[in-house]
């Protein structure tokens, strides 16, 4: 069983960044893919950005693209998403996921969430 907790979320204006971090509890950490997921007010959660086990694969989501980066450290059990430019759309409740598979887009594939943190970006 992997146990997810979310870190970093805030308050900042248009154009700012925010660094999420998702800690990970268990030994078989390095086994999953990771994802980070979104979801505001009065709508789905969205995929954001997905890694592989290894760390050499990642997928984002394209309103993301070129703004966000995911990243991994297995040695610390740490997965992190670095989000730059902030925009005001980008306000919702930011989710941390694993997978035993590959990375995967749809909430359904993944296995364990965290409670998430939440991320206000104001214009």
């Amino acid at each position: 069983q992997v146990q997810l907790v979310e870190s970093g979320g805030g308050l900042v204006q248009a154009g700012d960044s925010l660094r999420l971090s998702c800690a990970a509890s268990g030994r078989t950490f390095r086994s999953y893919s990771m994802g980070w997921f979104r979801q505001a007010p009065g709508k789905e959660r969205e995929f954001v950005a997905g890694i592989g086990w290894s760390g050499f694969s990642t997928d984002y989501a394209d309103s993301v693209k070129g703004r966000f980066t995911i990243s991994r450290d297995n040695a610390k059990n740490v997965v992190i998403l670095q989000m730059n430019n902030l925009k005001p759309e980008d306000t919702a409740v930011y989710y941390c996921a694993a997978n035993r598979g590959y990375i995967a887009t749809t909430t359904h594939e993944y296995d364990y969430w965290g409670q998430g943190t939440q991320v206000t970006v104001s214009s």
